[in-house]
């Protein structure tokens, strides 16, 4: 039986995210090259993976290693959404949010090939990149709130989010696949 210490490690092997209320020149750098590398880091790790090792998991309960990877796909998609929202709509003041556990179970989170999710991290990856970078001070400033996480969220601190739920599954990949 897993122990609460156990338990949360392996929930949050890099940590839970920690909102800062501003981010220096260099960890905005360091988040985007994060986001930049993080598909290459996924394809990386999937050739090593069997077929039947997709179904493994992190830990008990948890999504299994395909539906990570169509998870990260889909949040990766979100966050892009969210942020062209905030920056192209004044009246955007509350964040689009998903079920993600419903999205996981989908048909397609079982059973869709991880490699469709790939080439879609890396092409939306690509974009979303790019639209970051050409942020302006003023952009990076656009907030909205956050109901779940109960906060309001910057377009800065959605970034370092996004670095950090790229690199918070990855994790997760990794602990599964040693399972």
């Amino acid at each position: 039986m897993e122990n609460i210490a156990d338990t949360i490690q392996l929930k949050f092997p890099i940590g839970e995210f920690v909102k800062k209320d501003e981010y220096s020149a260099a960890e905005l750098s360091s988040f985007m090259d994060d986001i930049e590398k993080a598909p290459a880091r996924y394809m990386e790790l999937a050739q090593g993976i069997a077929a039947e090792s997709l179904g493994k998991t992190y830990r008990t309960g948890s999504w299994n290693i395909q539906q990570l990877y169509h998870h990260v796909a889909d949040i990766q998609l979100l966050h892009f959404f969210r942020m062209k929202k905030a920056i192209t709509e004044d009246d955007y003041k509350n964040v689009t949010l998903i079920d993600m556990n419903e999205w996981a179970t989908t048909k397609d989170g079982f059973d869709a090939p991880i490699e469709d999710s790939l080439i879609m991290l890396d092409g939306l990856t690509k974009r979303y990149h790019y639209l970051i970078k050409s942020l302006t001070k003023e952009q990076l400033e656009i907030t909205y709130h956050h109901p779940v996480r109960g906060f309001d969220i910057n377009q800065a601190q959605a970034i370092a989010m996004s670095a950090w739920h790229l690199n918070h599954h990855l994790a997760h990949i990794r602990i599964a696949l040693k399972n």
